[in-house]
């Protein structure tokens, strides 16, 4: 679509909005229903497409891709009347008689970018706040799935309103042209380095951003561990997608002594996960492109870290093979960047406060995990470290809890979404106060001549301390 065929577009969802076509209930529950419907219905489609674009496996793509989405719907449709409803507001002696609430509107129309490896969920569960909160949704999918990008843009037509609704496609130089228009809300996931140029475009027309990153995601092991769960669990949430997860856990920190005995179950449980030759394993996805295979192994080639697990590779493939690393350095190029690839570092501090203060000099992380069966060393972590979310004995789990922000802090991310938190995010909340003409002695207090005994009564009557009742 050329920067004219984008700016009519986006000109005509506004018009649409303007209308107040959004606003009803009813039609966002329509919307909303016939979301699922396009997921339900399509669900082979769907499994069709992100095997196409990474061999992801159909269960992970069922987990991460369809249920995710639907238990979002299901939240939505179950909260929506209850969201919409006006907040009441406190009041003090001056406003007793009036009507003071928080009232939800919708911002307009808003954009919504999406990323490669969660290339459906990415776009349509953040699409599920925006619809809910009534706006108008032009949706941007990642051209690097390409499958799922062109499934998307045949669903969504079918199934939602096309005066309200819409997709583009295309690269890097669409997306540019796109953002050169005026939205009421753009909502980004991906890379930091992009994140820097949607925020820029934005600011040219004051557009509030919505920007789900990333950054490297430390997992703490420390005190007493039950080593096989661990290892289990640490496997799944590294490993699923490939490593292609912004919230899959990047390094590892523990002790010499924790490092020896979970590289030894991490050998039995990536065995037993995708057998002695993981290539044919029908379980393990690919790395999305031939660009990104060759970053991950240049920084495979480039590591002073010692390989104990994995490190098999095929470009042809784009398979590499669940790689551990062990004598990795602070400073090892692993450390440099965000991973996003099935390499796991582990690095070595024979105390937990050197391991927090280790995270503490980086970026503040998307997630933050803390494995351990003692409660004193999580609340330890959890009280002295900063990330967007935490979760403790587990990888990944906490994001599919719609009742649970997801979203970073500092460079890992602005803003959150999932649930009733993506509805808010795709919201104005209007300061509304409706008042009559009782009270006007009260209010003659404001009015000129002034006095100190004027002065002295107004301050009495809107004070937050004084209570309502007296009056």
């Amino acid at each position: 679509m050329d920067p004219q065929s984008q700016t009519q577009l986006v000109e005509r969802l506004r018009k649409t909005f303007q209308s107040g076509i959004t606003l009803p209930e009813q039609f966002r529950r329509t919307q909303l229903t016939q979301l699922m419907s396009m997921i339900q219905e399509n669900e082979d489609q769907i499994n069709e497409a992100l095997y196409r674009d990474m061999a992801k496996p159909k269960f992970e793509t069922i987990l991460s891709e369809v249920e995710i989405v639907m238990n979002e719907l299901y939240h939505a449709l179950s909260n929506i009347s209850y969201w919409m409803q006006p907040e009441p507001a406190s009041k003090n002696l001056a406003t007793k008689l009036d009507d003071c609430f928080i009232r939800r509107e919708p911002l307009g129309v808003v954009l919504i970018i999406g990323a490669w490896n969660y290339p459906l969920q990415l776009i349509v569960l953040p699409m599920v706040g925006a619809i809910a909160a009534g706006n108008c949704v032009i949706v941007k999918p990642s051209e690097v799935s390409s499958a799922t990008n062109s499934l998307i843009s045949e669903l969504i037509p079918k199934y939602l309103s096309q005066d309200c609704y819409a997709v583009v496609c295309g690269g890097a130089k669409e997306t540019q042209a796109l953002l050169k228009n005026r939205f009421d809300h753009i909502f980004y996931t991906g890379s930091q380095a992009v994140a820097r140029m949607v925020a820029q475009a934005a600011l040219v027309h004051l557009t509030p951003v919505t920007l789900e990153l990333g950054g490297k995601c430390p997992c703490l092991i420390y005190g007493r561990v039950n080593f096989e769960a661990a290892a289990y669990r640490l496997a799944w949430a590294k490993f699923f997608n490939t490593g292609q997860s912004c919230v899959a856990p990047d390094y590892v920190l523990c002790t010499t002594a924790t490092r020896d005995s979970l590289v030894l179950a991490l050998i039995k449980v990536l065995e037993k996960f995708y057998g002695k030759e993981p290539q044919k394993s029908p379980d393990l996805s690919r790395i999305v492109s031939p660009r990104h295979w060759t970053r991950l192994m240049e920084l495979l080639r480039k590591t002073r870290g010692k390989v104990v697990v994995g490190g098999e590779n095929n470009q042809e493939d784009k398979y590499i093979a669940p790689t551990v690393l062990v004598d990795v350095p602070e400073d090892d190029i692993l450390m440099s960047e965000e991973i996003f690839g099935p390499i796991l570092p582990i690095i070595t501090f024979e105390s937990l406060e050197k391991s927090i203060e280790f995270v503490n000099r980086k970026e503040k992380p998307l997630a933050l995990y803390i494995f351990s069966d003692e409660s004193s060393v999580v609340k330890t972590v959890m009280e002295k470290t900063s990330s967007g979310g935490f979760c403790s004995n587990d990888g990944i789990v906490h994001m599919t809890l719609p009742s649970l922000p997801f979203g970073g802090v500092g460079a890992s991310g602005w803003g959150s979404y999932h649930g009733r938190w993506g509805f808010e995010t795709f919201s104005h909340r209007r300061s509304c106060m409706l008042r009559g003409w009782a009270l006007e002695r009260l209010n003659g207090l404001r009015y000129p001549p002034y006095s100190e005994d004027k002065l002295k009564w107004l301050r009495w009557t809107t004070s937050a301390s004084t209570s309502c009742s007296l009056m």
